[in-house]
């Protein structure tokens, strides 16, 4: 069935303030491409501002994301570059920041909570 697809482009969609937490995170939004929020499952375009901070959190289960654009900077000092793929296991812990901006694909398979 034809109408049960949906075509995005990353690079051109609505950003809304990123509130996944309860509270917007200043510099950063994001776009729900299929993500249900209470199940924590699914993708979504992270967009992160310059000098964005992501808030400590653990993941519950599965946390994946493609770099797009720019890089992030992981809490170990680890810098993601555009066309890195990055699996956080369950139970991990981290934050993430970037000094010149980025765009994130995520694939979310848990709720993460924050630490």
């Amino acid at each position: 069935m034809m109408n049960k697809r949906k075509i995005t482009d990353p690079f051109d969609v609505e950003f809304k303030p990123f509130d996944r937490y309860g509270k917007v995170i200043d510099k950063m939004s994001w776009h729900l491409v299929s993500f249900d929020r209470e199940k924590g499952f699914g993708s979504y375009i992270l967009k992160m501002g310059p000098r964005a901070q992501s808030i400590p959190h653990e993941h519950g289960g599965f946390e994946e994301f493609i770099v797009l654009e720019g890089e992030l900077i992981d809490s170990d000092n680890t810098v993601f570059k555009k066309g890195d793929f990055v699996t956080f296991e369950p139970g991990s812990s981290h934050s993430s920041s970037t000094t010149s901006g980025c765009l994130l694909l995520v694939f979310l398979r848990g709720v993460n909570k924050q630490i």
